[in-house]
């Protein structure tokens, strides 16, 4: 008796050869559904529908086409169980050898900025997941293809041993419920992100899950022993997954947390030049300039002994003056939105860093996912957009016009460094940072002993509050003129008594940005 092949696609890449091969050389027989058939049947390919198997008609549309006991039933079947045999011999139902089976393509639907509701609800497929779960769960006697690129191993098996390994079967239908599973989040993400367009700590869904799709094994971790992966989501690419790498080594996974890291920093700021140096998470060196040469230049300067084997972030494309700047250290990484061709040339000179051009540099995750023993936590992203307008002046001296732009310059970037976080900052260049440390005092103290004699006339940012009057006191000695900070401190009032006392003016922006 032939084999039987059940086809039913929606991406019908390479599925032609695919099923010339099985009838050709493999003699299979081939059961097929509406369009699949449509295709095979005109390239020359015996088929019969899946319509004329069953004896039962299409229809709804459509939506009713293989959820049949003659479909089911062939893939289901236990073949050493007597009575599964027994039961489709009295059924006339033939046991289906291969299901070759891909999705409507939701994702692809809902990434059209135009889809309504009920468009994106027909592309919500029924009978395709039952049966790749079906085949998948019956994995011991029969094969489940659900992308393209297995079709080939799966005809290998076939011409190397005249069949498939229970192996290669059991491989495939882990690809075949990570399949549905990934279309089943995408789905279910939809429709919550429908209900809740602007996500709060109040409305984040009761049910929370996370699919992706290998993008690449990475040589390791964190740490050599630490194995890693690269999961991207979502069925276009988007954000690093999108990324068109110019040149160098691959990327670690060191590499990407520092490159988001950049990627956050840099969205900050749009309306100038901007360019930020990361290491380790944390920014050593940020500016804003008229040009994308001098930001750089400011950034890099700003801690030229971190900034050397650190990530780079540019707002604006690499031009030629850059792209020499950029050559004389040595960089993990560079990322731009955009780079000229003599640039590229130029950093092909430096043919290790890494140089990454994302267009869109300025669209983030809304949630962040932090996994913890047993579970995971979520948070709405912190994409709060800075607003000096809003802040509030609680001393006596208010700051000039220029002052206050410094100071949301400094806020932007204290935002996106580890907590405690200070930042000093003075025309528009970081001059100190002080990151990760046990209490504000430690980190003020590190960022003012890095800025040196440039804290005159610089400005200060905190990413929380003020406890003590402490670290007023000890900027206010180091030449700081203005200070930004959260506020919300039962002993805010003394540090907005040592300000006045000493002469700063100092803002309360009402928005903390801690950062673990």
């Amino acid at each position: 008796m032939a084999r039987l092949a059940l086809i039913s696609v929606s991406n019908k890449t390479g599925i032609v050869n695919l099923a010339r091969t099985l009838v050709e050389e493999f003699q299979f027989d081939i059961v097929s559904s509406g369009g699949t058939a449509k295709t095979l049947k005109e390239a020359g390919i015996p088929v019969t529908k899946v319509s004329d198997y069953t004896g039962f008609p299409e229809i709804l549309g459509g939506r009713v086409k293989t959820l049949h006991p003659r479909i089911h039933g062939g893939i289901l079947a236990r073949r050493d169980i007597p009575q599964d045999m027994i039961d489709l011999e009295n059924n006339q139902v033939l046991p289906i050898d291969l299901v070759v089976v891909n999705l409507y393509p939701f994702e692809e639907t809902i990434a059209q900025s135009d889809t309504t509701l009920a468009q994106a609800v027909e592309q919500i497929d029924i009978g395709g997941p039952a049966m790749l779960r079906a085949a998948s769960k019956n994995f011991a006697h029969l094969t489940v293809l659900c992308h393209p690129e297995q079709y080939s191993s799966y005809l290998q098996q076939l011409r190397e041993n005249g069949s498939v390994s229970l192996e290669f079967r059991q491989k495939c239908a882990l690809q075949g419920f990570s399949h549905t599973a990934s279309y089943d989040h995408a789905i279910a993400t939809y429709l919550s992100e429908r209900e809740n367009p602007s996500l709060s700590e109040n409305d984040l869904t009761e049910n929370y899950s996370i699919a992706g799709k290998r993008i690449q094994t990475l040589r390791y971790g964190e740490n050599p022993h630490q194995p890693a992966t690269w999961y991207g989501t979502g069925s276009k690419p988007t954000g690093w997954t999108s990324a068109i790498k110019l040149q160098g080594k691959e990327l670690s996974y060191n590499n990407l947390v520092d490159l988001e890291a950049a990627r956050q920093i840099i969205a900050e700021f749009t309306d100038l030049p901007a360019a930020t140096i990361i290491k380790h998470n944390n920014p050593c060196g940020t500016a804003e300039a008229d040009t994308i040469f001098t930001a750089y230049q400011n950034a890099y300067n700003a801690d030229s002994v971190s900034a050397f084997g650190g990530i780079v972030a540019l707002n604006r494309p690499i031009d030629t003056p850059t792209a020499l700047e950029l050559t004389k250290t040595f960089l993990e990484c560079v990322v731009a939105p955009d780079c000229d061709q003599e640039a590229q040339g130029i950093l092909n000179k430096k043919g290790n860093v890494r140089v990454l051009i994302l267009p869109d540099l300025w669209s983030g995750p809304k949630e962040t996912v932090k996994a913890i023993a047993g579970g995971l936590l979520v948070q709405t992203a912190d994409d709060t957009i800075a607003d000096s307008a809003k802040w509030q002046v609680v001393t006596k001296v208010k700051p000039t016009p220029e002052e206050l732009a410094e100071l949301l310059f400094a806020w932007k970037v204290c935002k996106h460094v580890k907590s405690n976080a200070i930042v000093i900052s003075k025309q528009r260049t970081t001059l100190g940072v002080g990151a990760g440390q046990m209490n504000r005092v430690g980190s003020t103290k590190i960022a003012l002993e890095q800025a040196g004699a440039g804290t005159k006339g610089a400005v200060l940012a905190s990413d929380g509050f003020f406890p003590f009057d402490d670290t007023v006191r000890t900027a206010a000695a180091a030449g700081i003129t203005a200070i930004v900070q959260p506020g919300g401190s039962l002993r805010d009032q003394d540090s907005i008594k040592a300000a006045d006392e000493l002469g700063l003016s100092m803002v309360m922006t009402g928005v903390r940005h801690f950062l673990h």
